[in-house]
Order: structure tokens, then C-alpha cells, then sequence
């Protein structure tokens, strides 16, 4: 089985710490990284943590993913959650099972951020734990894929 969990963030998301700290908290997209890194090694598994601002490359990501046959997505797609039709298909296209995670509660903001695209591609989603989502999202992919933490 493949071990290497892509770990996407979107855009804006390389401001976490300093970007409405009030909504998104204080840690920063390196201390996300890094709780992905352990968290995945917990169950014997990698985490490529990967950011852009573009759509494109996101996409870009996601077929790589693919290609190189991926154990699994966390995607935190950002706005284009709500607007990318592309990702959307980008991520059925390339059946990885998928969680998606937000930092926030979109469901407690603006009307237009409770629609995700991505949502519908994704097998969970999570949002509103802050930073922990990306925990809690690698721990129930792993549960997903049958994967035990490591004692």
C-alpha cells in the first residue's frame, strides 16, 4: 500500500498565524506541516505537505497524487472550496479518498463559504477544529485505509 499522504493547502493559507488570527488562530502553515508530519508517521506514513495561490497548481498537485498513487488526500482547498468545479473533478478524477478540512466553521460564516465543491469529492470534511482538523483528518483517513498508529 502506498504511504504518502499529499497534504494540500490553498490560497491565503500560507498567512495562517498572521491572517485574521481571531478566525484562523495564531499557529502558522509551518506548524500545520509539521503536526502533519508527526501525525502521519504515527501510522507509518509520510505527509507531502504542498501550498499554492493558484488553482492550477492545486490541480497540478492532485494529479501528481494520482500518478504516483497517493494513500490518500487532506485538502484545505480555501476559497476555491466554494468555487472550483475544476478541483472538484481533478479529485474525483483521481479516486484517492479524500478528506477535506477548514480551519474555520464555514457553516458559521458567510452564506457563500456554506457550499463546498470539493466536499462532494472528498469522503469527509472537517471544520471549525482549528489546526486540529489536519490531526483528525489524518487519523480517520488512516482508520479509512485500515492503517493502525504505530505503539
Amino acid at each position: 500500500m502506498a504511504k504518502t499522504i499529499y497534504v494540500l493547502n490553498g490560497p491565503n493559507l500560507n498567512l495562517l498565524g498572521t491572517r485574521e488570527p481571531e478566525t484562523y488562530g495564531h499557529q502558522t502553515l509551518a506548524d500545520v506541516e509539521k503536526l502533519c508530519h508527526e501525525t502521519a508517521s504515527r501510522f507509518g506514513m509520510t505527509a507531502d505537505c504542498r501550498q499554492s495561490n493558484r488553482e492550477g497548481e492545486l490541480i497540478d498537485f492532485v494529479h501528481e497524487a494520482g500518478a504516483k498513487r497517493a494513500a490518500g488526500i487532506i485538502i484545505n482547498a480555501g476559497g476555491y472550496s466554494h468555487t472550483s468545479i475544476a478541483l472538484h473533478d481533478a479529485l474525483v478524477g483521481v479516486k484517492i479518498p479524500t478528506v477535506e478540512v477548514h480551519v474555520s466553521n464555514i457553516y458559521a460564516r458567510e452564506r457563500f463559504r456554506h457550499h463546498s465543491f470539493v466536499a462532494s469529492a472528498a469522503f469527509a470534511t472537517l471544520c471549525g477544529f482549528g489546526v486540529e482538523g489536519y490531526r483528525l483528518a489524518i487519523a480517520g483517513l488512516a482508520a479509512k485505509l485500515g492503517v493502525a498508529a504505530k505503539a
